[in-house]
């Protein structure tokens, strides 16, 4: 067990964004998001909540609010790579647990880097960790872009997919729907899980993960998390029953989380 050990939480950001150019940079209240996002998990319990950045301009504003940030390689292929590199440069001892938590999530619950964190400590055979949640809506179990995950006994990963998992045979249906499927009752008589894009490794894992070899299944899914399950680790699974926030990748979405965060203020 890791009972007791600490957690920090790397944010990773990047500022070239393919949808949302200077994304992490997006003012949300006043305040850049990826500060939003940092704000927004500082009530979690973790050591330190930390900005890993590939801009100078992106450390300023940080140092703005009061938020800590590292500067890291531009060219990282990945939030993960760039996490990797953070916490080497942070000097984070090896069983450190290290929760990535996404830069465009400003309004993720603060529980679920806690909960993922405590997976990790009450189970020293699992070197990684994320998160899911239950799902009945027809359009996002068949939506590619909605990621799903399936679980054994132990609530540690199987398989994650943009493909409806597990295919529930007698409760889907052809049907005139847009999908090619109809859903025959009110909810699958299994649970679909929505996976949500939040991590935690131990820091020695983490350091061993960013350096294995890109996955077949990873590249066929574009899905990163499928490399740990290739390489034979296994990936804890805390699940909520609550649908997180919604994040932002486009600017619509941005414009969406704008008002959301305003009636709230």
């Amino acid at each position: 067990m890791r009972e007791g050990a600490a957690f920090w939480v790397l944010i990773p950001a990047r500022l070239a964004s393919t949808r949302l150019p200077n994304k992490p940079l997006a003012d949300l209240g006043g305040a850049p998001m990826v500060v939003r996002v940092a704000q927004r998990v500082a009530t979690c319990g973790a050591q330190d909540v930390v900005v890993a950045c590939d801009s100078a301009e992106i450390a300023q504003a940080c140092a703005a609010h009061g938020v800590r940030s590292v500067l890291t390689r531009a060219d990282h292929t990945s939030g993960t790579d760039r996490l990797a590199e953070a916490a080497a440069l942070l000097d984070l001892p090896d069983d450190a647990i290290v929760v990535n938590v996404q830069g465009d999530e400003p309004l993720i619950d603060p529980a679920l880097p806690a909960a993922c964190a405590q997976l990790l400590r009450r189970h020293a055979d699992i070197p990684m960790a994320t998160c899911a949640h239950p799902i009945i809506d027809e359009a996002e179990i068949f939506n590619p872009n909605v990621v799903k995950v399936v679980t054994d006994a132990r609530g540690r990963a199987l398989y994650f997919s943009r493909a409806p998992i597990p295919w529930q045979r007698d409760a889907y249906a052809a049907g005139p729907n847009g999908t090619g499927w109809a859903l025959q009752t009110a909810a699958p008589p299994h649970p679909v899980l929505r996976h949500i894009g939040l991590y935690a490794y131990s820091h020695r894992f983490l350091r061993d993960y960013a350096s294995m070899p890109p996955a077949p299944l990873e590249q066929a899914e574009a899905l990163e998390q499928l490399r740990a399950l290739w390489h034979g680790h296994p990936i804890g699974v805390h699940v909520t029953p609550n649908a997180p926030g919604p994040g932002v990748d486009t600017s619509a979405d941005l414009q969406r989380v704008r008002a959301m965060w305003s009636s709230a203020a």
